[in-house]
């Protein structure tokens, strides 16, 4: 079926003005042919799902992996495949979601490792860009784009950073992070040296975020570390006893490694960084072992916060003080451990609302012999550790890594999704309770019905072949790949292929995409938080870089409505403070672009 002649018309009337507006204003002009076309008759007509839901499977999900058809055929390196014989070989490798081209659909980015040996050898392992081809494809454009990097990769987070339009990325190493400028023309530029945000040598990073932390309308970076890591002077398998676990030589750390501090760069808008971890306050949290970021602003007053999940050691919230200084709260704010009051082996974290209370809530996925870790907030600047209580203390077997919120169905309550996996290849031979390859986990969202407590009920094992194949997962980062309202997953597995998960259940539920554009706030509106009314009904994000297993994810809000087909309000909080009030779309499914000043004042910020 094909467009009317009127229907054309009309479109050619939206397209011809901004073909004439290119030439003269060509950044906010092609923003504005993106969301004219998206909402053309063209986009409705012509566009088909390539990978459709049907009523063969019934909602909520089920899952198929469509990487290899996808065309991601790319193995991640981390050491060797089989044998650990060093905590650097076991961490592996995040996932970055990036619209690097500006065209209005997402790309991936898969950080990959390298090998002990890579000095020496001719192939070397590089981390891959794929364009999104719009069709249920990708092509691989890493060396064309510039951006072929090798090394120890760890993690990555997006973020325009200079404000030009187009989303730069910084990734995370052992050895030295690298910023990557985005030149507009579908290529990058290494900046890290001369931007002034690389690092030392023998310096971890590991999670990393794109943050306004001052609202000074420029993105910051903050960036985690792990371990101070030398190869020439690190004890070897079963040494000491940060290097046996169960009574079996392993590979040794983090404990009994030397800390690593986590670090801040102010952005000083010139294309330069600025390092301030020690002015900030942010040094001042030694011995931890850092792992992922998630920013949000838990006591919400209008200011980035920072949480950190840290490997055997207690969790990190940096509490922001509104003069460019940060404080650790972590331990008054009841995030820093479990509620018998234990620290754990965090890996990954995410934030959501997930009761629908208007507040931000955390979960954090931890070690094996443990549960994952469900925060949820008081509204009062406290959390209470509900894992018990969300019927989420099961599973203890598994290792959990990246975890996001993602509403799978749409029905309005954020579900979790978590890639899990072993770091010691030893569980299996040795038959200790665990495994090195493990499944996939969905939790799903029931939802609430009364005053009771929202809880989750696995239905991982009825959910799909893609969340059964056993794969020792690390990075995790999800996005609306295709433009259609269904949340997708890529998984970056440590020293094997990468997932892309795609969800074939049929549901009737409504949705809304949400792409929010700073002006006098940072491009990304990175920090902004939004609020969807509808009756009794309450939602509410914020937009973020960073976060689950050192993976980022896409930059664009979705939430999903169930039933419910007009919301009463759109209230944004942007990062700079205002707040403006959006009337909403007259229909939901679809992209709605949000552009900071174009909407009713409601307050002004704290």
């Amino acid at each position: 079926m094909f467009p009317a002649p009127k229907q054309i018309r009309n479109l050619l009337a939206q397209i011809l003005p901004i073909t004439q507006c290119l030439r003269d204003l060509p950044f906010f002009c092609s923003v504005l042919l993106t969301v004219s076309l998206s909402n053309s008759p063209l986009a409705a007509y012509g566009q088909k799902h390539p990978y459709p839901a049907n009523m063969d499977h019934p909602s909520p999900a089920w899952f198929v992996d469509v990487a290899a058809s996808a065309g991601i055929l790319v193995r991640n390196v981390n050491g060797s495949a089989e044998v650990k014989r060093y905590i650097l070989e076991a961490t592996g490798s995040g996932v970055a979601i990036i619209d690097y081209d500006h065209d209005g659909w997402q790309d991936i980015f898969l950080v990959n490792g390298t090998t002990l040996d890579a000095a020496t050898s001719k192939n070397k392992p590089i981390s891959h860009l794929f364009h999104n081809n719009h069709d249920g494809t990708f092509t691989d454009v890493t060396t064309r784009a510039g951006i072929a990097l090798s090394g120890w990769g760890q993690g990555a987070c997006v973020g325009d950073y200079d404000n030009d339009g187009y989303d730069d990325l910084y990734i995370t190493a052992y050895g030295k992070n690298h910023l990557f400028h985005n030149q507009g023309n579908g290529t990058f530029k290494d900046v890290s040296e001369a931007s002034g945000v690389s690092s030392a040598e023998k310096e971890w990073g590991t999670g990393c975020a794109f943050v306004d932390y001052d609202r000074d309308g420029q993105l910051d970076l903050i960036v985690a570390n792990y371990v101070h890591f030398d190869l020439a002077t690190i004890p070897r398998p079963g040494s000491g006893p940060g290097c046996m676990w169960k009574g079996v030589p392993v590979m040794c750390g983090p404990r009994g490694l030397p800390y690593a501090p986590n670090i801040l760069f102010h952005n000083l808008g010139n294309g330069r960084f600025e390092d301030v971890s020690k002015p900030s306050g942010i040094e001042r949290t030694n011995g931890h072992y850092c792992f992922s970021i998630t920013t949000l602003d838990y006591n919400e007053d209008g200011w980035p916060d920072v949480y950190i999940a840290c490997d055997s050691t207690p969790s990190i919230l940096y509490r922001n003080n509104h003069d460019g200084t940060f404080t650790d709260v972590a331990a008054g704010a009841g995030v820093a451990f479990n509620e018998d009051g234990r620290e754990q082996a965090g890996m990954g974290s995410t934030s959501a609302d997930y009761d629908g209370d208007g507040h931000l809530d955390l979960f954090k996925t931890n070690f094996s012999d443990d549960t994952s870790t469900l925060y949820r907030s008081q509204g009062d600047s406290t959390f209470t550790d509900e894992t018990h209580a969300a019927g989420l203390a099961i599973n203890t077997d598994a290792l959990g890594w990246g975890a996001m919120f993602a509403d799978v169905d749409n029905d309005g309550w954020p579900d979790l999704l978590i890639a899990n996996g072993h770091v010691y290849p030893e569980v299996d031979s040795a038959r200790l309770g665990s495994f090195f390859r493990e499944p996939r986990f969905l939790y799903y969202n029931l939802g609430s019905t009364s005053s009771e407590l929202v809880k989750f009920k696995d239905i991982s094992k009825a959910s799909g072949p893609a969340l059964l194949k056993p794969l020792s997962g690390r990075g995790l980062a999800t996005a609306d790949l295709f433009n259609d309202g269904r949340i997708e997953a890529v998984i970056n597995n440590l020293s094997d292929a990468p997932m892309l998960l795609v969800n074939l259940a049929h549901n009737q539920n409504h949705w809304l995409d949400m792409h929010l554009v700073g002006t006098t706030s940072n491009r990304d509106a990175i920090g902004a938080r939004v609020t969807l009314r509808a009756g009794a009904r309450v939602w509410v994000d914020e937009v973020r870089s960073g976060s689950s297993y050192n993976s980022s994810s896409d930059l664009r809000l979705h939430f999903g409505l169930g039933s419910i087909a007009h919301l009463d309000s759109i209230q944004v909080r942007w990062p700079n403070g205002p707040i403006e009030i959006f009337d909403p779309p007259p229909v939901p499914d679809h992209i709605l672009e949000l552009v900071e000043g174009n909407g009713r004042s409601a307050s002004a910020s704290h």
